[in-house]
């Protein structure tokens, strides 16, 4: 009896310590000082964007000449614009401008990620502050890793052109529980929901994933597949892994139709 009260005691103490420092196990932000310099070949400046709540979001913005629009881009879980800034030219070869975002905490962001809620709210108030410079009907979406979730979320919630997902999740509910199934769906706080977002979007819906990806297993992508309307599509890259699709031969071959 006195076995099984401390393998309880224990079990309830692993889960409040989930509960409660949760953003530690998902999200590992790289922190840059306000005085950092940027160095990409591409041509780019930096953006600050004010929250409601009076947080100052950074970004990056890549421009090209004659741009045919904008590449919304939400990277992973970890990094920041330093790295993440040079998958710019693979989307400003094609003609489009390039908008990457650092999450609160992240680079040169202010605050720290707290609740699902705040995080959407903040990419929801770069993404209005994009808006002021591009129509809606040049904008795509763009998500890589644990930001899928998040574009699919702003995707349903607007208007861009298009939504495109690279190594996406069913949920991250479910992604956590099929790796460690003993921890119970109510204590996870960011669920993101990709599945019921993709009910929402109505713009065209296309995934990549990479048959190798032992992270994100190419199944989440399978099962999302359940939520396609007319016209959605799923791209299976051969021999690619989690990292590195933006580098993916067959992935650059597909952009060139993707993004005309």
């Amino acid at each position: 009896m006195l076995v099984v009260l401390i393998l309880l005691v224990l079990y309830l103490g692993i889960g409040l310590m989930l509960y409660f420092f949760q953003e530690g196990l998902l999200f590992f932000p790289q922190k840059l000082p306000k005085t950092y310099s940027f160095s990409f070949d591409e041509p780019f400046e930096e953006m600050e964007i004010l929250t409601e709540s009076d947080v100052l979001l950074h970004g990056l913005l890549f421009q090209t000449e004659n741009t045919k629009g904008l590449i919304f881009y939400l990277h992973g879980n970890a990094g920041a614009l330093d790295s993440w800034g040079e998958v710019a030219p693979t989307y400003t070869s094609l003609g489009y401008d390039v908008f990457l975002l650092d999450y609160p905490g992240y680079g040169k962001s202010e605050g720290k990620i707290s609740s699902q809620a705040q995080l959407f709210k903040a990419v929801q108030d770069a993404y209005n502050e994009v808006k002021k410079r591009y129509q809606e009907d040049q904008i795509i979406v763009l998500g890589y890793s644990i930001g899928t979730g998040l574009a699919a979320y702003l995707a349903a919630n607007n208007h861009p052109k298009k939504l495109i997902l690279q190594a996406p999740y069913y949920s991250l509910v479910n992604l956590i529980r099929r790796k460690v199934p003993i921890i119970p769906s109510f204590l996870i706080r960011y669920p993101l929901e990709t599945h019921r977002y993709l009910k929402d979007c109505t713009m065209p819906v296309v995934l990549f994933h990479g048959a190798k990806d032992s992270l994100i297993p190419v199944e989440h992508s399978e099962r999302l597949q359940m939520e396609f309307k007319k016209g959605d599509t799923l791209i299976i890259l051969p021999n690619q892994e989690h990292n590195g699709i933006t580098d993916h031969p067959d992935y650059k071959d597909h952009l060139i139709a993707l993004l005309p």
